[in-house]
């Protein structure tokens, strides 16, 4: 499987293609590198896409994440959500089925963070997790790089 490596301002990341498509996004340098087409694209737009998120869009290359239809489902979901917005587990639920539990845990599942932003999704008095390297603090970082708002932790 192709893997290629890039610096980020949230630590290196290695994409991974299959078939033409977008599989995973991992924190840290993946062992092999291999300049694919593809992962070229991907690699120069995200690091566009760290310099300005709002100029970007959403990711324009094909992606295909394996999981179960329930998370391909909330995937699709978090594909739709603008740069510099957020929505809560409860409001995806509603729109994507399922519980606010069973959200945050597709969420959690997600193998192409950043590209599938899961960042954009809240807790509903606070920030909820995040599965970056960094935890939470990889997940405010990138709200406030696409200019969100932030919540209020409760306390």
């Amino acid at each position: 499987m192709p893997q290629l490596s890039l610096h980020s301002p949230l630590g290196p990341l290695t994409l991974s293609e299959e078939d033409g498509k977008i599989i995973s996004l991992d924190w840290g340098w993946g062992r092999d590198q291999t300049e694919t087409p593809l992962l070229c694209k991907a690699r120069d737009w995200l690091d566009q896409w760290f310099d300005d998120p709002a100029l970007m869009g959403a990711f324009p290359f094909p992606l295909e994440p394996y999981g179960t239809a329930y998370q391909q489902k909330v995937w699709a979901f978090l594909q739709t959500i603008p740069v510099g917005t957020t929505i809560t587990y409860g409001e995806l639920a509603q729109k994507a089925g399922g519980s606010p539990q069973s959200i945050g845990q597709a969420v959690g599942r997600n193998p192409i963070p950043i590209l599938i932003p899961c960042h954009r999704v809240l807790a509903r008095n606070g920030l909820g997790g995040y599965s970056g390297d960094g935890g939470v603090n990889d997940k405010v970082w990138l709200l406030e790089l696409e200019g969100a708002p932030l919540p209020t932790q409760a306390g």
